[in-house]
């Protein structure tokens, strides 16, 4: 891989200063309204304690939001962009969408906008939303997601005409660092109408307010008007004089900045402080005369509210009503920097084109050389998602459960609330978020699927990643990884070892060198992580998992995050992970024995731990039941009643394969380089034949002697391939379906409550309002799929196939299952033969439009059987690993 590039050396500099190229970044929520971190309520109603109303006149405690925003690395100052067509209620400040009270599918973002390109340096940004000509529908699109069932399709702003006739700006944003601290920003609005029209323009910039929470108000920064020509306008900013921020290890400071703007533009001044009489009343007072919605009330109800001394914490330079005409476009120029420019815009544009040209030359870089220009474009906006939703979290639990001012604490009652058990945790890190208007926070299990794409650009932070859900600011003193705000405590799926060998050897392999102390650093704690999982989950020491929910919100008839009084559920899925986890654990203690003979005990255990695991998942720790039905040829969750009587959950869903994911393969040529580990290993094979012999299968293979590390024998194996493999089970021509298609004819039923096949958005929520596992593709379980056939494929050979209701004559390798499923998901995005890109379904203007078709939305899942996307519009985070099957099957 060509690592010559301007851009990668930009990566290199990064760890020392001056050349921190990542202190500015989109680290800027698309939502902070609605999170848990805003929320001080009794109730813990966060949707409701600050909306969208609310969010133009509230400062807020733990992060900004904004449009296209960027900040820097402590969000002290923000700049984003805000925009009005003369006919909206609002200032379009922020992006809007329904809550779950309002949508019949849960929480939706109403609003068409998209990432374009980033480097991983963000030298070099490109963002794109579209604002209709027309009034914002934002009642009308409320009414009539309440008034819509769950067997409708979300009514989305495409759906309410505004749209049509092409009456719409195209508004582009383009960041091009000069330098780290040098940023020039091009704001290209088209006008793709027929008729000329108008916008205003407001470009922001702004302190976050870090002073106004305590007993006593701390000192402010300030934004002045520095100067004012023919040319531009220039407004500086300086935190020098405001108070420091709390928690870090070293003092923080951003100095003087310079926000320069072409001439044409009004600056405008107030404060971040809230509108206390708006939000609470006439008894409430302000802090400032100056208030967080000045903007919007100056410029849309035309109120005397700015500060016109010309002073504040937020300032916006004002260009409006900016004519443009119909096809036409504008361009208005800024830049942000820290040092005083004479002729700040003398050489921006070639600043701005050397840095789009950077770009190009580093995806080049990247993209694999048998990839189309289609998935090429596909790569780059995928990988682009994920660093454009890198956010700045903001959060200090026990502050945020005591309140900051003393003399006005919250209820009482919110301790009990959500949380109460992760006073520890305090972040003022950048992490990857799933979605940074619909899901704003981290989620651990998202996060260790969004860092193998990130290891494509970015192997550094990646890492970082990865390390941070371990580190003592995170991590509980119990071993658990939190899981995410709504509730840290929650249990989702034990990938985070997998997801850390997978980036090590990605890292090793692509950067040619191995970072065996981020391999050891992460193993340490991930050895705590594990013991809380065994004592947590396998309550009856038998190693059958009752697990939760493990992320599989509404896979079954019944809420598995909660405990059910009438019985327990023995979870094939979670006992499926617990084996992977041995596996993961093994490899690494493996790798990390080559140059420290201590952890081969270590991954003796491991590989000790993984077969009783593996025995346990037939015979259920000695009970007279087991996770296996050979009859179906899958694995099924078991209920115990009270009375010790039990039934299989018949369901075929994704908790039947799971188990497959536990696999490895131990060649015997390979061991010769670990004696402590095969001597004990060959002992364990001797001596435990009883359990080992359900999960170690040993056969001559391609390289000599092989032994397999599988929950299911060849025979096993044949019987769950042919269910995965089969269109009418599990097999989408998209993917790996979550439910199998066999209950669409035949539903399972317990107590009242029925499980069916549904391929689009669930008629049933338990949690997650939308999100549905009960028949839809999903890109993580799918990919890990994809690398466990590979893996069977590799001991294999060509040995074991298998043959399809299509074609029974014709046997199917295990990597053409693999290639199969990875084509399938990568082909969601492609344009087919009718040029038309399955993950649109039937809208037609994203399909026909050439200012439409070529813009990615990626969601969370997938329609499986038309491909259609469903759920979160940006879910780049594990939706981006489309980014990783084009690297890896198009080489």
């Amino acid at each position: 891989m060509n690592q010559t590039t301007d851009e990668h050396q930009r990566l290199y500099q990064n760890g020392s200063q001056p050349h921190n190229w990542k202190r500015w970044g989109p680290y800027v929520a698309e939502r902070s309204w609605g999170t848990v971190r805003e929320d001080y309520s009794a109730d813990g109603d966060a949707w409701n304690y600050v909306t969208h109303d609310d969010a133009r006149s509230k400062a807020y405690r733990w992060g900004e939001d904004g449009l296209a925003g960027v900040c820097d690395r402590y969000q002290l100052l923000c700049f984003a962009l805000a925009l009005w067509n003369g006919r909206d209620p609002i200032l379009k400040e922020r992006l809007f969408g329904t809550i779950p009270a309002e949508g019949n599918h849960g929480e939706d973002v109403k609003e068409y906008y998209y990432y374009l390109d980033s480097t991983p340096t963000h030298s070099y940004m490109r963002y794109l939303y579209k604002y209709p000509h027309r009034e914002f529908p934002y009642a009308k699109l409320v009414e009539e997601g309440r008034k819509r069932g769950k067997d409708q399709p979300e009514y989305e702003l495409l759906d309410t005409g505004v749209f049509d006739d092409n009456a719409y700006f195209d508004v582009f944003v383009e960041y091009a660092k000069n330098s780290p601290e040098d940023l020039c920003i091009k704001i290209e609005v088209h006008n793709r109408g027929s008729v000329a029209e108008s916008l205003h323009v407001l470009p922001h910039l702004w302190f976050r307010n870090t002073w106004g929470w305590g007993a006593e108000r701390g000192k402010r920064p300030t934004i002045k008007l520095n100067q004012q020509n023919d040319k531009f306008s220039c407004l500086v900013a300086d935190d020098t004089n405001a108070a420091s921020l709390q928690n870090l290890m070293v003092p923080y400071e951003l100095g003087v900045r310079f926000l320069y703007a072409e001439a044409g533009g009004k600056p405008l001044f107030t404060d971040n402080e809230n509108n206390a009489e708006k939000l609470y009343g006439a008894t409430a007072q302000n802090a400032s005369p100056y208030v967080k919605d000045a903007f919007h009330r100056h410029v849309i109800d035309q109120e005397e509210c700015i500060n016109h001394q010309q002073f504040g914490t937020k300032a916006a330079i004002h260009y409006g009503p900016v004519s443009i005409p119909a096809g036409g476009s504008v361009v208005i120029r800024c830049r942000l920097t820290d040092t005083r420019q004479h002729d700040p815009f003398g050489d921006f544009d070639a600043i701005v084109q050397r840095r789009k040209e950077d770009a190009d030359k580093f995806y080049e870089s990247i993209h694999p050389p048998k990839a189309t220009a289609d998935e090429k474009l596909i790569q780059r906006q995928a990988l682009a998602g994920m660093l454009w939703t890198k956010q700045i979290y903001l959060f200090d639990v026990d502050l945020w459960l005591r309140g900051d001012n003393p003399n006005v604490p919250p209820p009482p009652g919110r301790r009990k609330i959500r949380n109460g058990q992760w006073k520890h945790l305090n972040s003022m890190r950048i992490l990857s978020m799933p979605d940074k208007w619909e899901y704003p926070w981290f989620a651990a299990w998202d996060l260790a699927f969004h860092c193998i794409p990130l290891a494509l650009v970015d192997a550094e932070f990646a890492k970082e990643q990865l390390w941070l859900m371990l580190f003592e600011q995170f991590q509980h003193s119990s071993g658990q990884i939190p899981a995410y705000e709504w509730e840290f405590s929650d249990l989702n799926p034990p990938v985070h070892a997998w997801a850390v060998w997978r980036v090590y050897n990605m890292d090793r392999v692509r950067n040619g060198q191995a970072d065996r102390e981020f391999l050891e650093r992460c193993f340490h704690k991930l050895l705590l992580n594990f013991t809380w999982w065994v004592n947590k989950v396998d309550t009856e020491g038998n190693n059958v998992f009752e697990g939760g929910f493990l992320g599989l919100d509404n896979i079954t008839v019944f809420d598995r995050s909660r405990p059910c009084a009438d019985g327990q559920l023995k979870q094939a899925d979670g006992t499926g992970w617990m084996g992977m986890f041995c596996l993961n654990m093994m490899r690494i203690a493996l790798e990390l024995a080559k140059e420290n003979q201590t952890y081969v005990g270590l991954a003796t255990k491991f590989f000790e731990h993984y077969t009783y695991i593996g025995s346990a998942i037939k015979h259920m720790g000695g009970m007279d039941c087991k996770l296996w039905c050979d009859e179906d040829g899958l694995f099924y969750d078991v209920f115990i009643h009270p009375d010790g009587s039990h039934e299989p959950f018949k369901v075929r869903s994704l908790v039947s394969l799971i188990p497959l994911f536990a696999v490895e393969r131990l060649e015997e040529k390979w061991l010769q380089s670990f004696d402590g580990f095969r001597e004990n290993f060959e002992w364990f094979m001797r001596n435990r034949n009883n359990v080992t012999q359900h999960c170690v299968s040993t056969f001559a293979g391609n390289q000599g002697t092989v032994h397999l590390l599988s929950v299911v024998n060849d025979d096993q194996l044949k019987k769950i391939l042919q269910r995965l493999w089969n269109p009418e089970d599990f097999r989408s021509v998209y993917g790996l379906r979550s439910l199998s298609k066999h209950h669409q004819q035949h539903p399972f039923s317990f107590s009242g409550q029925t499980v069916s096949y549904e391929p689009g958005e669930t008629l049933s929520w338990l949690k997650g309002g939308n999100s549905n596992w009960r028949g839809p593709v999903w890109f993580p379980t799918t990919f890990l799929m994809i690398e466990s056939l590979r893996k069977l494929a590799t001991a294999y050979g060509d040995s074991l196939q298998i043959r399809t209701p299509e074609a029974p004559d014709e046997e199917v390798r295990l990597m053409d299952l693999a290639g199969g499923f990875a084509n399938g998901m990568i082909n969601l995005f492609v344009r087919n033969a009718e040029g038309r890109r399955p993950i649109f379904g039937n809208r037609e203007k994203m399909q026909n439009d050439p200012h439409w078709r070529d813009y990615l939305l990626f969601h969370e899942y997938f329609n499986a059987e038309t491909g259609e996307g469903l759920g979160a519009t940006h879910q780049t985070g594990w939706t981006g690993l489309v980014a990783s099957l084009i690297d890896e099957w198009r080489h």
